[in-house]
């Protein structure tokens, strides 16, 4: 399968915590849909102190994973709000 776009979308999105609105990255975002994944080289500002979990409440919002070979992290349903 193809390897996504390395430079990405110039659009940006912000990404926050939906339990305590706490900030979590800035990321570059192509389409319409819902997020379902963050490829890590198209985070522009990361926000979180240890990956996957919120700085502020310490939730889980994300698992770490590889999407076409490419490093990633899954978002959890419901766990993230996106601007």
């Amino acid at each position: 399968m193809a390897k996504p776009n390395k430079k990405g979308p110039s659009t940006t999105v912000a990404i926050s915590c939906a339990r305590c609105r706490a900030p979590l990255y800035r990321y570059r975002k192509g389409g319409k849909g819902a997020l379902v994944k963050c490829f890590k080289e198209r985070i522009v500002e990361d926000h979180t102190t240890e990956p996957g979990h919120c700085p502020g409440c310490g939730h889980e919002f994300a698992r770490d994973t590889l999407v076409r070979g490419t490093p990633a992290f899954k978002i959890i349903g419901g766990k993230v709000l996106v601007k």
